[in-house]
């Protein structure tokens, strides 16, 4: 909640999926929480992976015994094919992201690149200026940075001088057809 320091907590992401302002945020957050309190305790929801999913250990060794396969991980609850369905839309990223840091290597080489093929300065970019060029200029890199590379918003905010929040309200918002351009 921003009382207490840590380096490791990106409060400021976290926040930015309640409302727009830290106050509104907060309270959104506070409420989301104690709605989570007053639902108490959900057996469903306790435990992981094949077992669970599939009913017990009797379901498992049943499917082993006629030689069924069943994918699972034990991060992800659902059935096979959602599990299957996840780890392959992360596959799936992480190999773009993967071209993309071999075709971009790093933040700056990413703001020298979408600063010249949008024709803004790479300080501007970086300055928090709000005309209309720099802002379009700074959402495509921010969509760049924090969804197709991989970098936190928090990173990305360091880099540009501007709050996270900004960068993250930036990288969720609706993609713009010339990020295609860079990524």
């Amino acid at each position: 909640m921003g009382r207490v320091k840590r380096e490791w907590q990106d409060t400021d992401t976290v926040l930015a999926y309640f409302g727009k302002s830290k106050k509104r945020a907060i309270e959104h957050y506070e409420d989301c929480i104690q709605q989570g309190m007053k639902a108490g305790s959900r057996p469903e929801l306790v435990g992981g992976g094949l077992i669970r999913s599939l009913g017990g250990w009797s379901q498992v060794l049943s499917l082993r015994r006629v030689g069924s396969k069943v994918f699972s991980d034990e991060r992800i609850l659902g059935s096979s094919e959602f599990v299957n369905n996840v780890i392959s839309d992360a596959e799936q990223k992480a190999k773009e992201t993967l071209r993309l840091t071999v075709k971009i290597p790093d933040l700056p080489s990413l703001a020298r690149k979408v600063g010249e093929g949008q024709g803004v300065d790479e300080r501007e970019l970086r300055s928090g200026s709000r005309k209309r060029e720099v802002v379009k200029s700074r959402r495509i890199f921010c969509q760049i940075a924090v969804r197709k590379m991989g970098y936190s918003g928090a990173e990305v905010a360091r880099f540009l001088g501007i709050n996270t929040s900004a960068v993250n309200r930036l990288a969720v918002s609706d993609e713009l057809p010339d990020v295609e351009k860079y990524a």
